[in-house]
């Protein structure tokens, strides 16, 4: 299953989509560029696997 779930860029504070693929795990990590200023943002993913719910925290890749 593959939903999208909303994270903000730690470089430039801006709102970004970014695909979870739950078959992937509870716990997740990967790096994807921001869709506006290109800087890579290391994602760390929590899946309620529940209520199918994602927290998103973004940090500075690098």
């Amino acid at each position: 299953m593959q939903t999208t779930a909303e994270y903000i860029c730690a470089y430039c504070g801006e709102s970004n989509l970014t695909f979870v693929d739950f078959s992937a795990g509870e716990q997740q990590s990967y790096v994807e560029d921001c869709q506006v200023c290109c800087r890579p943002n290391l994602l760390w993913l929590h899946i309620d696997v529940d209520t199918l719910t994602v927290e998103i925290t973004s940090e500075y890749e690098g």
